[in-house]
């Protein structure tokens, strides 16, 4: 019985909770705006490592590596006591540890179809070899349903009876796969079901106007952490003092987390690492802090001490220019020291929202939500060739490869079913610069392999046909523009309604979508245009190719589909889990990119400056003809970045004058 239970007693004398009814209702909605919120993120240990132990069945104590050509992507924790890490190559893992298993990761093979195998001589193939990811897929596929069977169990466990079945119906946790090893779950509406089964006194909800009167005080028995891994309360508080609801919450928490890991273990044999907190950012760095197969709970009252242990670099968002920026102004990386700053001084050198932003930040306010229905915008299928590639029969056999990949993609995301679909299909191709031609999906055809593939060959036809196709040092495959199947069928309701509601189905069914963006580009004012021509008029016309250059800023071999890097870089064939990828930041560009890509990286960057030497010699000789109408950019802080060695042209273009 709580204290809020007691007979007789005055209402003066009644302690209460620091939290109110109207918080505890907004956990039951996941909102961000309540400090009762529970937030869990789960991270795979050294994922493709672990894919690797279990396909083979390797003991657990057995040092084992995972290779892409000479370079390691994934070290399991068996093997890190001999030193080895992602800096070292496989020759030098071989020294340290001469009896570490070196698993390569499965590959596609030119001429050898578009079907992924696991080959012992992959190392030696790099000309001839396409990594494949599949593996790892799939099975993250299987450990995200096993958590998501965990999160149901719950939810029923605590439905035990009518009342608390129609307080809580249709609640569940919020489930959002960040990357191919690690999600986040909002764990709010589920705690909020298992509180009101736990202490029905908080089933008894206030009246109206009373929903911001403080709750009773949660019971004041000790709470039992189990195996947590429980963060130092801040300097100014003690564990002596009684545990308010925002503890229970992180309790509850911590109990699910732990289950939903130990359900992954003995349903699949995998083991990961979680972080608790009230919000994604704190429980993205409670994850790492105690690895491997282990969970941080950073509790509210130990939210500053836990954050003044970090740099703020390490932050996410600010470990690129911005926090370069900032250690700049402030002479300091420690969040510790930068908590000594007040608001103002932040806004005399940052703008006001990153003023703002970072004010609270740094004092562990994160208001960003957790997403269950992000869903992949566009995905690539790409492969960088040495030495370059110089026929139709060469490219042919990777385009093959590129739309196997992609449609084994698309199958995992419903296209059988229907329910979401690609609508545009660009090739990618790169001599000195890369070039980007696309074409629509023809809506009428069902998607499969070979539809995919001709949709492709027709574009490096026409590539070909441009002229100056080879030596191709990069080629790749994209679809993107998806559109839900579903939503598609809507539009037939427009035939069987009149009047505005008929108008607004019209309207939505036929209204653009997304823009054609590969890369971050923007589509030409041209694409945009044929995008609000009259149904007739498309339909009576062939859709024809349009062609684009790749913007000077982005490297070709970006992975679309797959989980960022810091400042947004994703690896083409370099797949990511807890251990710190090598990385080095381009003095020219301010990136970070993995080690292994260093090179690729350079050469991208010396085929920029031909195209960017080869545009300026243009424009002389454009200048020197007497074209008074030709206009040189002379202030280059101004032009950076925009409109800068574009050159002459292409066929049905002009050029604006910008003022």
């Amino acid at each position: 019985m709580s204290s809020a239970d007691l007979p007789n007693t005055p209402p003066d004398a009644v302690k209460r909770s620091r939290y109110t009814h109207r918080q505890f209702q907004l956990l039951r909605q996941g909102s961000t705006a309540t400090p009762l919120r529970a937030i869990a993120h789960i991270d795979l240990d050294a994922f493709y490592a672990q894919c690797e132990m279990v396909r083979l069945g390797t003991p657990r104590d057995t040092p084992l590596a995972v290779r892409q050509w000479d370079s390691l992507i994934a070290v399991n924790y068996a093997a890190r006591p001999f030193g080895i890490n992602r800096m070292v190559n496989t020759a030098e893992a071989r020294k340290l540890c001469p009896n570490i298993v070196l698993q390569h990761v499965a590959t596609f093979r030119e001429g050898e179809g578009g079907r992924w195998a696991y080959r012992e001589d992959s190392f030696r193939n790099i000309k001839t070899d396409k990594v494949s990811l599949d593996p790892y897929r799939a099975e993250s596929r299987k450990i995200l349903q096993t958590m998501k069977d965990e999160l149901q169990r719950w939810t029923a466990d605590d439905l035990g009876d009518s009342e608390i079945q129609s307080l809580t119906k249709g609640l569940s946790a919020g489930l959002e796969k960040a990357s191919i090893d690690e999600v986040f779950i909002d764990l709010s509406p589920l705690i909020y079901c298992v509180l009101l089964r736990r202490y029905p006194e908080l089933r008894a909800l206030s009246q109206e106007e009373k929903k911001d009167a403080e709750l009773p005080c949660p019971p004041t028995t000790a709470l039992q952490w189990g195996e947590d891994c429980l963060f130092d309360l801040d300097p100014q508080e003690s564990e002596e003092n009684d545990p308010d609801w925002d503890d229970i919450v992180i309790l509850v928490a911590s109990e699910i987390t732990r289950s939903v890991r130990k359900a992954v273990w003995e349903k699949l044999q995998y083991t990961c690492s979680a972080g608790i907190a009230r919000n994604k950012m704190l429980a993205k760095l409670g994850s790492a802090c105690n690895k491997p197969d282990k969970q941080t709970v950073v509790r509210n009252r130990a939210v500053q001490n836990f954050l003044n242990g970090y740099k703020f670099t390490q932050i996410r968002m600010l470990g690129g220019k911005l926090g370069d920026q900032i250690t700049s102004f402030f002479e300091t990386e420690k969040v510790s020291d930068l908590l000594n700053v007040p608001l103002d001084q932040l806004r005399a050198k940052l703008d006001d929202h990153t003023a703002t932003w970072l004010y609270g930040i740094i004092r562990g306010e994160d208001r960003s939500e957790v997403n269950p229905r992000t869903q992949i915008k566009s995905m690539l299928s790409a492969k960088s060739f040495r030495p370059s590639i110089n026929s139709v029969e060469q490219a042919d056999k990777w385009l093959h490869i590129f739309a196997a990949d992609i449609y084994g993609r698309l199958v995992e995301d419903g296209v059988l079913e229907n329910r979401r679909r690609p609508r545009v299909i660009t090739l990618h191709h790169r001599v000195v610069q890369t070039r980007s031609r696309q074409i629509p999906i023809p809506g009428s055809n069902a998607i499969d392999e070979n539809l995919l593939y001709e949709l492709a060959q027709n574009l490096l036809r026409q590539v070909v046909a441009d002229g100056q196709a080879w030596p191709c040092s990069n080629l790749s495959l994209s679809v993107s523009n998806f559109e839900d199947g579903v939503g598609k069928n809507k539009a037939i309701e427009s035939f069987l309604v009149r009047g505005d509601q008929a108008k607004s189905l019209s309207h939505a069914s036929s209204r653009p979508r997304d823009a054609d963006t590969i890369f971050g580009e923007q589509p030409p004012a041209e694409k945009k245009r044929k995008t609000d021509e009259s149904n007739i008029k498309r339909f009576f016309n062939q859709p024809q190719a349009t062609d684009s250059i790749a913007p000077s800023n982005e490297s070709p071999q970006l992975l679309i589909d797959e989980p960022s890097m810091p400042n947004g870089l994703v690896n083409a064939e370099a797949p990511q889990d807890d251990f710190e990828m090598p990385q080095f930041l381009c003095p020219r560009c301010s990136k970070l990119i993995p080690e292994f890509d260093k090179e690729e990286h350079d050469d991208w960057h010396f085929a920029k400056d031909l195209e960017i030497q080869d545009r300026a010699e243009a424009r002389n000789a454009h200048q020197q003809s007497g074209n008074a109408n030709a206009r040189t950019p002379t202030n280059t802080s101004t032009n950076r970045g925009r409109g800068r060695g574009r050159g002459k042209s292409e066929k049905g273009q002009m050029r604006l004058a910008f003022q």
